[in-house]
């Protein structure tokens, strides 16, 4: 019988292969970190900004409510400067008017006195050939006056001879009224004639200044209103009257209005702290509970500016 050592059996090293699970566990355990930091890094870029957010709501067919405020921003200075150059402007457009009309009633004033002159005339001119008839007449009666056989057709004759006499006195006293009338309605016809000139002169001045300050501010006023037509689009139609609707009515036609030292820009009444974070939200629509404007905050004036 053999004699059995007590030798330790030798443990047999691991294969390549058995360690081949335990690298890649050890792998995957010092490949966490590194994953971690990589989500890490990339996490502040989920963040997106409210104008990034805006700007995807745009590719996307919608227009945020922070849109809307910078739109409507936008539309109030573009307006505001519209109203500026229409005031340099001043009178002049309603004064052209106002000149148009009063040459207008003018004109037709001389045009009824000078067909009432015609008329007139006419009338005289009637009057002389009924005057001309009845000394024809005249002359007729008086020479058959020379042929009667009888008193009784001397007598007819002789009446109608003053007959026709009244007619010719009846006719001159009409001429002369005509002719009163006549000189009355050309005296009148040179005052406003002289008048009607006059108004001329002065609209042909004011036209002229009218069209040297629109030449001036033309193109301005064209831009601007191109760019108002562009904000626009951007607003609803609800609000959009809404808009126009409250520039009628306020001041200096301020629809919207920055807040200034947490007041309303528009009627400086204060606005409370829960308001003005609303409104620094973009999340809506915010008007001022005392006059009505809408308010904005630094944010979307910085936007436009």
């Amino acid at each position: 019988m053999s004699k059995m050592t007590n030798k330790p059996i030798a443990t047999s090293k691991p294969s390549k292969l058995a360690r081949k699970p335990e690298a890649r566990e050890e792998a995957k355990e010092k490949a966490i970190p590194a994953e971690t930091e990589e989500i890490t890094a990339e996490a502040p870029v989920e963040k997106v900004s409210s104008k990034a957010r805006s700007e995807a709501n745009d590719e996307k067919g919608e227009v945020t409510i922070e849109k809307k405020l910078i739109a409507l921003y936008n539309l109030q200075q573009v307006d505001s400067q519209v109203d500026k150059i229409r005031i340099i402007r001043g009178e002049l457009p309603l004064e052209v008017q106002d000149l148009e009309d009063e040459i207008a009633g003018l004109e037709t004033r001389v045009d009824n006195y000078i067909q009432e002159t015609e008329a007139l005339e006419k009338s005289m001119v009637d009057k002389k050939n009924a005057i001309r008839d009845a000394l024809a007449l005249i002359k007729k009666y008086e020479d058959q006056q020379m042929n009667v056989r009888n008193n009784r057709e001397y007598d007819s004759l002789t009446k109608e001879i003053e007959y026709q006499n009244l007619e010719i006195q009846l006719s001159e006293k009409r001429i002369k009224e005509f002719q009163s009338g006549l000189e009355l309605k050309k005296e009148e016809i040179d005052s406003f004639q002289q008048v009607l000139q006059d108004r001329k002169n002065d609209l042909e001045i004011k036209r002229n200044e009218l069209e040297d300050i629109i030449a001036e501010t033309e193109k301005e006023e064209s831009d601007l209103i191109t760019n108002s037509e562009e904000n626009r689009k951007y607003i609803e139609d609800r609000l959009l009257m809404a808009y126009s609707r409250i520039r009628k009515i306020a001041r200096n036609g301020l629809a919207v209005v920055q807040i200034e030292r947490d007041a309303c820009g528009g009627c400086f009444n204060k606005i409370p702290p829960q308001h003005q974070l609303d409104i620094r939200m973009h999340k809506k629509i915010i008007v001022c509970e005392y006059c009505g404007r809408i308010l904005v905050d630094d944010g979307i004036v910085s936007a436009v500016h």
